[in-house]
């Protein structure tokens, strides 16, 4: 108490600055906007950096609710609830005080990262105590708790880092592209190892995989290979098909989606149920990329312009086959995701979902069938993750 009531007397212009940046959102919205940054701006991220979002939530959300668990079995009293003479900075949260729920999140997102970038670890753990520290500043907590949160955010972080070593990530192709009739054409296919990797949720990477695509030379495939040459390519069409190509359209606009109606709805006043959104929106996304990418590569499909040279893609067509749309896979899952956990605005999200499927279309990268096979597939995904948000206590 005596250490929270001296640095109450000691607050500065810069510690002021500190509580204030680390208490916007939940105790996990700074670290998801530090990775945002990163992605947007171009900064090296290590190969699938989605796995980053992936562990690091996990972690965040695992050592929440752990310290939730201890804030109910140690009952400890805020500072200002010892002491009601004591003027802290911000609004008493209205839960125990040890330990830390920044801390902890603090603790588990800065040993994730240390992970993934091991030459920052320095400065990811000294934002770490910076973030647990603020609180304390703040007079809402005690220099324990801060200490302790940290400690268990560490040892969270820990077992989500020994999952995130044996994912499978890390495997080496060592097959060869098939040939053939409707086969896909290139070398050194993207994401090929990924049916291999290890779900989050998913029973295996084929629980929910698609039919057989038909054949490239049907009068049903002809159809959609003409739809996708006729297709009238216009400015906002053209706009919205990079717009899903970029880092905001493929990752960070879904996270910016949760942070801002959990903002308006004041989810971020409650850390467990705020970390648990973004441990949903990031987990789906890895179990569905997982799964599009075992369908593409049970069949090996040929992209639109490698049936017909006559389509011409608006950007080059990524470097792996066709069916089903990795972007309407991973669309509609997440927006599935987001609109069980903000119904609100399910109607909204869905929009923004089939937006970005059919942007795939509007680009000439790929056919209807593969648009709608990843909706499907997408659904089915999540349907595993809502399902299992129903007993997960949270309601």
């Amino acid at each position: 108490m005596a250490q929270v009531r001296d640095l109450l007397a000691k607050k500065d212009a810069k510690s002021a600055e500190r509580i204030i940046f680390w208490d916007a959102g939940s105790p996990g919205y700074r670290w998801i906007d530090l990775v945002n940054s990163r992605y947007l701006t171009g900064q090296t991220l290590p190969p699938y950096p989605h796995r980053i979002y992936t562990y690091m939530t996990m972690a965040i959300y695992d050592a929440t609710i752990a310290a939730w668990e201890s804030k109910a079995f140690y009952s400890r009293p805020r500072p200002t609830e010892m002491d009601p003479t004591l003027k802290a900075v911000l609004p008493t949260p209205r839960s125990p005080s040890y330990p830390s729920e920044h801390a902890a999140a603090a603790g588990a997102a800065a040993a994730v990262l240390s992970y993934f970038f091991p030459d920052e670890a320095s400065s990811f753990q000294s934002m770490a105590e910076e973030a647990a520290g603020s609180r304390v500043m703040a007079g809402l907590q005690f220099p324990s708790d801060a200490s302790a949160g940290l400690a268990l955010g560490k040892r969270v972080a820990d077992q989500v880092i020994a999952k995130a070593k044996t994912d499978g990530s890390d495997a080496v192709w060592t097959g060869t592209v098939p040939t053939g009739p409707c086969k896909w054409i290139g070398e050194k296919p993207g994401n090929v190892t990924m049916p291999g990797w290890k779900p989050i949720l998913l029973a295996s990477a084929d629980e929910f995989r698609p039919p057989a695509p038909p054949d490239c030379h049907s009068a049903t495939v002809k159809a959609e290979a003409d739809a996708v040459q006729q297709f009238e390519r216009k400015f906002l069409s053209n706009y919205k098909a990079f717009y899903w190509q970029s880092p905001a359209g493929l990752m960070t606009s879904w996270y910016d989606y949760a942070s801002k109606w959990m903002f308006e709805d004041k989810t971020d006043y409650d850390p467990p149920r705020a970390a648990r959104a973004y441990a949903m929106l990031a987990s789906v996304y890895h179990d569905a990329f997982i799964a599009s990418n075992d369908g593409k590569y049970a069949y090996w499909y040929l992209r639109p312009h490698q049936l017909d040279p006559n389509i011409t893609p608006l950007f080059p067509a990524p470097n792996f086959p066709s069916y089903p749309s990795n972007h309407s896979t991973l669309s509609t899952a997440r927006c599935e995701v987001l609109a069980s956990l903000f119904p609100n605005h399910a109607e909204f999200i869905r929009a923004i979902g089939k937006e970005a499927g059919d942007s795939r279309i509007w680009a000439g990268i790929h056919y209807e069938m593969d648009n709608q096979t990843g909706v499907v597939l997408g659904k089915a995904v999540a349907g595993k993750f809502i399902e299992r948000a129903k007993t997960d206590g949270a309601d």
